[in-house]
């Protein structure tokens, strides 16, 4: 229910960010108790738009106006840069390496929620229906993506603020948090605080919105109300354009190491624990020649921690029965003996990666493993990664600054750079994360393209079965059990799997 007081109003707001239009002579308002989605392609503009709202980004043109109320209370913000900042500043103040168990749980769950006030029955509420309670003295940096968002969410309505912004908040979620969050963002939109909800989607639109704004390229596309906006044929044709051709893949580079005749990854009978708390249990796993493996389950179950153990990031792997690429963990080699390996994609990754390059020089950077380019390269180097920008259809994007690119394309170059080298294993972990529908559909289909087109194996990482490349002939999944989750593998494509 709105009433007629405007809680903010936007007259030609124009935002540049790294020398880039992001927001163009933008007219909107907002009415006190008013709900509202944002929606638009991966690019559009809706995080600057938040990043605005929130204060975050002051350095606009246009005249922004808000009532009084929107100061007093304030605007909370709910977004994945939001967790990353947050896990940062825990990292920085880990001091681990100076206590005598060497564990520093860092801020838990509990506090971050309620920073400084005392539990009452409103944070009681919102923990059990998130089905949180189990995380809550958990530090912030041992919880997964999905436990972070909820975790971020409850602050936020906590704090009461008279307009709350959730940036595609069913992002990271396994089916039982979708359907715990979909359930409270209903709740809150029969409330009288206003909700702003950044959607890439059409059909993340829940059914509480009653106003849409619609932006392409940083500009207003459509405004109004829901049926109305949603009826537009532009709008319709925004959201599901049609996708580039792809090109042949190049020819595999020659690779600086040899593969065993056996499975290429091992594990039997590994268990991992932090503390008391046991992560994974008993697990066996065989990764064999020409399987692409599917890895699904809940937030918090282990995944992560699974792939740490291949890729060689975790020192649990020490001591514990697990060969990779035919070698035992621990018998000599080094962890870049692994890395070199594998290809890898991941969102941290791409939110870390020096954004002053252009597109092929980040493609370029595969070839040597680095966050940025620092190494000699030469004609060889930029004639594979430019076929492999191609064959991914991206080659119209070579020259472009890798930071001027939407978060979508900026993704898919990421793909592309970790092909370069032609590794043993792509490693995909939440690959379609943050990616709205059209690219969502980019990334599977270019992934489908490699697995058919090279000897390179596929292992996807999701928080569901669901949205996979049809690629996948083997899936592991963690199901939950009395005592935490158990792995199971799909036995018709790997038998030696439990």
């Amino acid at each position: 229910m709105s009433s007629n007081t405007t809680l903010f109003s936007m007259r030609d707001i124009s935002l540049v960010y790294r020398a880039k239009p992001v927001l163009r002579h933008i007219d909107w308002e907002l009415l006190q108790g008013q709900h509202w989605a944002c929606i638009g392609p991966n690019g559009a503009g809706k995080t600057s738009l938040a990043r605005i709202l929130s204060g975050q980004a002051s350095h606009f043109s246009g005249q922004f106006q808000a009532s009084p109320e929107l100061p007093r209370q304030g605007v909370a913000y709910v977004c994945f840069e939001q967790a990353q900042a947050l896990c940062a500043r825990d990292r920085k103040l880990d001091d681990s390496e100076f206590r005598a168990d060497a564990s520093d749980p860092g801020t838990r769950v509990q506090d971050a929620i309620l920073d400084g006030r005392e539990p009452d029955n409103r944070f009681r509420d919102w923990v059990a229906r998130l089905r949180m309670e189990h995380i809550l003295q958990r530090g912030l940096r041992f919880i997964s993506t999905g436990e972070m968002r909820k975790t971020l969410l409850v602050r936020a309505l906590l704090s009461q603020p008279a307009l709350l912004i959730l940036d595609s908040p069913l992002d990271g979620l396994d089916h039982a948090s979708q359907q715990a969050m979909r359930e409270a963002i209903d709740e809150l939109l029969q409330g009288t605080a206003s909700v702003l909800l950044l959607c890439r989607q059409l059909e993340d639109i829940p059914a509480g919105v009653s106003h849409v704004l619609v932006l392409d390229n940083g500009r207003v596309l459509d405004c109004g109300e829901r049926a109305s906006v949603l009826a537009q044929p532009a709008v319709r044709a925004l959201m599901d354009p049609p996708l580039p051709p792809l090109g042949a893949l190049p020819a595999p580079a020659q690779r600086p190491y040899s593969l065993p005749d056996g499975p290429l990854l091992t594990l039997r009978d590994v268990s991992v624990s932090y503390g008391e708390l046991q992560v994974l249990r008993g697990v066996n796993w065989e990764f064999r020649r020409g399987q692409h493996c599917c890895i699904s389950g809940p937030n918090g179950c282990g995944k992560t921690t699974l792939l740490s153990l291949i890729t060689g990031d975790n020192h649990k792997a020490y001591g514990q029965d697990i060969t990779l690429f035919g070698r035992r963990r621990g018998s000599g080699e080094s962890i870049w003996d692994i890395k070199q390996k594998y290809g890898q994609l991941d969102t941290q990754l791409q939110l870390n990666f020096a954004h002053n390059m252009r597109a092929l020089e980040v493609v370029v950077s595969g070839f040597f493993d680095s966050v940025g380019l620092f190494d000699d390269w030469g004609d060889v180097q930029r004639h594979t990664a430019q076929q492999w920008l191609t064959a991914l259809g991206l080659a119209q994007y070579s020259r472009a600054g890798f930071d001027t690119l939407s978060f979508g394309l900026q993704r898919m170059v990421l793909l592309a750079r970790a092909m370069v080298k032609s590794p043993a294993i792509l490693l995909l972990d939440e690959p379609t994360l943050g990616l709205d529908g059209p690219h969502r559909q980019l990334m599977l289909r270019a992934i489908d393209h490699i697995a058919t087109h090279s000897d390179t194996q596929i292992i996807f990482v999701s928080h569901s079965a669901g949205d996979t490349p049809a690629c996948i002939n083997q899936q592991l999944r963690f199901v939950p059990t009395d005592d935490g989750f158990a792995l199971q593998c799909d036995e018709s494509a790997a038998p030696e799997c439990s």
